[in-house]
Order: structure tokens, then sequence, then C-alpha cells
């Protein structure tokens, strides 16, 4: 028997599947912060291996990243992250690094986008930043790849272009933390569902992007992302 509502459930998010017609429904957008170390230098933080921390967005912040992606309000300084993004299609807690790639549907290509000025001013008065990470159709993803089909994750090109200049270039190989080292930490810090993404974090050369940008990113061996914002 269903439970009575009082309006209409909201509408699941989902995401396509390259080659299928089912799509992947999205339950939580985790998302690594400084997983590369030249971004997090080039945010003024050091490198080091320093334990990995996150932030989440709402599943609704997942819209195409193919056609047209509204600038958001409330900000004059939008800054671009290219990142890879890991499917799950397990629960887990606790999981040993080893049993972490159970874990995994697929992989896909994601942009972080980010109200900079927003954030620099919630850090500098010690807020919290939710407001400038997740935020409507923050999140502009590619569809996602079934592991069988997708290759070698560990390693590979990603990149990011604006207006046909290229902004972001880096490899997967140069994670700090690697994806399942990623998943396996996470998952002690909450119970991972069947329907959670990770976005795995940023190389450097973030930076701004302006309404009418046309904006392309990749990770080889994956469907990029490719909009314009408006």
């Amino acid at each position: 028997m269903d439970t009575p509502l009082i309006f209409e459930r909201p509408e699941q998010t989902v995401m396509p599947i390259q080659g299928e017609t089912a799509f992947f429904p999205i339950r939580r957008v985790y998302c690594v912060g400084r997983n590369y170390a030249a971004h997090a230098r080039e945010m003024g933080h050091d490198p080091d291996r320093e334990p990995p921390f996150f932030f989440t967005k709402p599943a609704d912040a997942v819209v195409s990243g193919t056609g047209d992606v509204p600038y958001p309000p409330a900000t004059q300084d939008l800054h671009h992250e290219i990142e890879l993004i890991v499917a799950l299609k397990a629960d887990g807690v606790d999981v040993p690094v080893e049993e972490a790639s159970k874990l995994i549907f697929g992989y896909g290509v994601g942009v972080d986008l980010t109200r900079r000025d927003m954030q620099s001013e919630a850090k500098k008065m010690g807020r919290p930043w939710d407001m400038s990470k997740g935020f409507d159709a923050s999140a502009p993803c590619s569809p996602l790849v079934p592991v069988e089909n997708a290759g070698d994750m560990s390693q590979g090109e990603i990149g990011l272009s604006v207006n046909g200049d290229l902004r972001q270039k880096g490899d997967l190989a140069q994670m700090i933390w690697k994806t399942e080292e990623v998943i396996a930490y996470l998952s002690r810090l909450m119970r991972l569902r069947a329907g959670d993404i990770i976005m795995t974090g940023t190389p450097e050369g973030v930076g701004a992007i302006a309404k009418g940008d046309h904006v392309k990113g990749w990770v080889t061996g994956l469907p990029g992302v490719d909009f314009r914002l408006r």
C-alpha cells in the first residue's frame, strides 16, 4: 500500500547510461575537495596527502551536460571544476580499499560549478559554503559508462576548455586519493548506497566563466560535457 502524501512525490533525478535505455537513479552526490596536488596549491593549501574531505550537492543539482546550462543568481564569479564521476551500484560500510571497486557501477564526467565569490566570503566569515556549491544546475554531467565498457579509469587525461581555450588539463593518475581509497574513506563516514555518485576532485586551472561561454569537458574514454551558459 502506498504511503499517502500531502503533495505529489518529487520527480526522481536520474542520469542516462550510454548504450542503454535504463537510467541511473541518483540518491546522493558526494564531492571530494582538493584531490589534485596542483589544484590544492592554487587554492592556497598543502597537498601533502591530508585526509580527504567532502561536501555534498543535492541530487537534483545534476543536469544534462549537453545544451544550455543556466548561469546562477547571486554570483559575479562563477568557476568551472572538471571532475571524474563515480557511480555506485551497491551499499557499503567500512569498505576495505581492495573491495571498493565492487561497489562501482560506472563512470562519467561532470563539472562542479562554484559561486567562488560566495564561497570565499563564507570562508572568511567561518560559515558553511553549501550555497556556493549546491545550487540549482550546479553539476552538469555526461551520461554514465558501465565499468565493463569504461576501461582503466586509474589514469587518462582530464581537461576542460572555455570557448576553445584550454583551461584545465591533468591526468587521473594525479589524484591524491585514488577512487577506491575515496570510496573506502567515505564509507567510514556515511553508509554508502546504490544510487550515490562521487565527484572525485579537479585538476589545476579552475577559473571564471560567464554567460554565453561555451564549456567542453572530457576524460579519456568517456563521453564528455559540452554546454553553453545562459
